[in-house]
């Protein structure tokens, strides 16, 4: 184990989180490449009364990756990575990031459903739910999930699966690290073999009301291996895109399909006759395709989220007027469908709620100008009141900041929420891990006199 202390060469690197937002200095960082590692420096904080915070791909928005004066779990230095074709099975660390996975399995063709930016984490991907492109046809990355070892705030190294420590296990699906500190993940793989049709279009925002109500018509009826998103954003100075669009507003179709390669023609054929401008819909390998949306680190960011059980008119109208003003050329605003396979996972098996929401707004505001801060955040927030009557009140934990206890109570529901205070008190009653979407430990049972 290396630690890295204010003044080492390495501090300022080792602090340094996805969102510029962030700019926290813990009083000592402890890169640990083992469960052995974590259980010391979960020693160390306790000896010396630190907060403990983890930090795996460094992606949470809200910045609970860092602490100010604290220690930080960095687990990035568990790297290591394991396919089994036999058994369509995956066992990595937990510092390996979505890119470093899915470079791994596109040598076998396999994948799993995993980050739409490739340098998020593995770890806090996974245990915060895991939405993203392949979704609907396998569901979240932790429906996913075989089995997780994980080192409890005690120091006791445990593995959660269907049968050891199933009610941890139950946990770890979209409970975030409020029980422990993840070391490995084991997970089943499907066929995504060496090329995927997948690809994006683009339309003038000016122009685009009718391709967006019939993405919204066409996705909850679609075949389960269609995934992807509507994206207002801004088309790059790229040579695929017509120099009268570039640097605008455009709405995109962000289109990959997981299934049968010979139905895959026929499932995108709708969206393609929308005369799109832009259409680099075509056969590629699915690592690369995990790459073409990612950001730049060090923008400064804050996320939002909504569930939403249909999607009107009015809505898509709300939708494009504020995608026509994205407050910086990095920022998207995404409305993700779900359904499929997200919505038919049994409900006993995940604390989250409301898997049934048939789409998801994603305002993911970024911008380099901190004097703009309060305009980007600000347009964040405004489109999260205008769309507010067309909301269910789910919203998905890894999608948004901090946003209040409120919010990570209706992630789960109150039912769901109390089971997993149950499970926090059972293996972290002292709030060790309290750096995250934080579920708070259940009072303890009153002592019968």
């Amino acid at each position: 184990m290396k630690w890295v202390r204010p003044g080492d060469s390495d501090y300022d690197e080792a602090r340094t989180v996805f969102n510029a937002m962030i700019d926290r200095r813990p009083a000592v960082i402890a890169q640990c490449a083992s469960a052995a590692d974590v259980r010391s420096a979960l020693m160390y904080a306790r000896e010396n009364r630190l907060e403990v915070a983890v930090r795996s791909g460094g992606h949470s928005v809200a910045g609970t990756s860092m602490n100010d004066g604290g220690l930080v779990i960095d687990v990035r230095p568990m790297k290591q990575i394991s396919f089994d074709s036999e058994t369509r099975t995956a066992t990595v660390g937990g510092g390996v990031t979505w890119g470093e996975f899915d470079r791994a399995g596109q040598r076998h063709g396999l994948a799993t459903t995993g980050g739409r930016v490739s340098t998020t984490g593995v770890s806090g991907f996974t245990l915060g739910g895991g939405s993203g492109w392949l979704e609907r046809s396998w569901g979240l990355a932790c429906d996913n999930l075989v089995s997780v070892d994980l080192v409890t705030a005690s120091g006791e190294e445990l593995t959660a699966s269907a049968d050891e420590n199933p009610e941890l296990f139950w946990a770890l699906h979209g409970g975030g690290g409020n029980f422990g500190v993840a070391t490995s993940f084991t997970f089943r793989l499907h066929d995504v073999g060496q090329e995927l049709l997948c690809g994006l279009l683009l339309w003038p925002i000016d122009a685009a009301r009718d391709a967006a109500l019939a993405y919204r018509d066409y996705l909850p009826a679609a075949p389960a291996g269609l995934g992807g998103a509507l994206a207002c954003l801004v088309a790059p100075p790229e040579e695929f895109v017509p120099a009268d669009l570039q640097g605008k507003p455009v709405l995109g179709v962000v289109a990959v399909y997981a299934g049968d390669p010979a139905e895959a023609e026929q499932a995108v054929r709708p969206l393609r006759e929308l005369a799109p401008a832009v259409d680099i819909m075509a056969p590629r390998p699915y690592a690369d395709f995990q790459c073409m949306l990612d950001d730049q680190p060090g923008q400064l960011n804050y996320w939002s989220a909504d569930y939403h059980d249909d999607f009107p008119d009015d809505a898509v109208d709300i939708f494009l007027d504020y995608g026509k003003r994205l407050p910086h050329e990095s920022s998207q605003l995404l409305l993700v469908p779900w359904g499929r396979a997200v919505a038919h996972v049994d409900s006993v098996l995940t604390p989250m709620a409301r898997r049934d929401a048939a789409w998801v707004t994603h305002p993911f505001t970024l911008w380099q100008d901190q004097a703009k801060t309060g305009d980007a955040i600000g347009w964040a927030k405004g489109f999260r009141r205008d769309i507010a009557a067309f909301t269910s009140g789910g919203v998905y934990l890894n999608f948004i900041g901090n946003e209040g206890q409120d919010r990570i109570r209706a992630a789960f529901g109150e039912e769901n929420y109390a089971r997993l205070a149950q499970t926090k008190r059972n293996y972290d009653p002292e709030n060790v891990f309290r750096g995250n979407q934080n579920i708070l430990p259940a009072a303890a049972e009153p002592v019968a006199r």
